[in-house]
């Protein structure tokens, strides 16, 4: 486990927890900005191997707004990235804790959002 994450095994497929991954986010407000296939980049940019890895960057546009609105150099720390990866033949999904990463910041008003936003990214990784 890591400090700054929330990971769960998935007992799913890797494009089934993709899937599922979206659907969930979206039952908690919010959308997928970017997806970043790791494994296709780096064999393309480095023409090495590595097992399915995809970077979900992911936006609850209402708490967005607060955010910015409380700290508008928040923005360098949006989306909030879930990210989905096999290991060792194993699924995994995984998301940012928010209140580590803006815990750094100092601004209490944006512990509430944190705290909100990481509960229900938590509720989307537990429901995969």
């Amino acid at each position: 486990m890591n400090p700054y994450g929330y990971t769960k095994e998935v007992m799913v497929g890797f494009e089934e927890a993709i899937k599922r991954s979206k659907k969930e986010l979206a039952k908690e407000g919010f959308g997928v900005l970017t997806e970043i296939n790791v494994k296709e980049t780096l064999k393309k940019k480095l023409g090495v191997d590595y097992e399915e890895y995809k970077i979900l960057g992911a936006c609850n546009p209402p708490l967005a707004y607060k955010a910015l609105r409380a700290e508008r150099e928040i923005g360098l720390m949006l989306p909030c990235n879930v990210i989905v990866y096999r290991h060792k033949g194993r699924t995994f999904v995984s998301a940012i804790k928010p209140t580590k990463t803006i815990a750094s910041l100092g601004n209490p008003k944006l512990k509430w959002i944190a705290e909100s936003v990481e509960k229900k990214l938590r509720s989307v990784v537990d429901r995969i």
